[in-house]
């Protein structure tokens, strides 16, 4: 009966983590990355600059070559920039 528990709470388990990645990857699907409008210690992941791999690293507001996730189409009405144009600006 033990064995029975133990086999039921992993597929469950299993079956869980598939819904959660669908959700994910259809919530992504919506979103872009933008470039210059997070706050320090608010960017989702690694920088233009590989100075760091993290979210929650950046040290300074509104950093060019950090990013946040944003709304598709909301990047340019928050005043960022898409990955082309602070690249570019990451270089002067």
């Amino acid at each position: 009966m033990n064995q029975r528990l133990i086999a039921s709470s992993a597929l469950a388990s299993v079956l869980a983590l598939g819904l959660l990645s669908g959700a994910q990857a259809a919530d992504e699907k919506n979103k872009e990355k933008c470039y210059g409008i997070a706050k320090a210690g608010q960017n989702d992941c690694a920088n233009l600059s590989g100075t760091h791999s993290c979210a929650g690293q950046s040290k300074a507001d509104n950093a060019v070559e950090e990013w946040k996730y944003v709304e598709k189409g909301t990047c340019a009405k928050l005043g960022g920039k898409s990955a082309d144009e602070a690249k570019k600006l990451a270089k002067k």
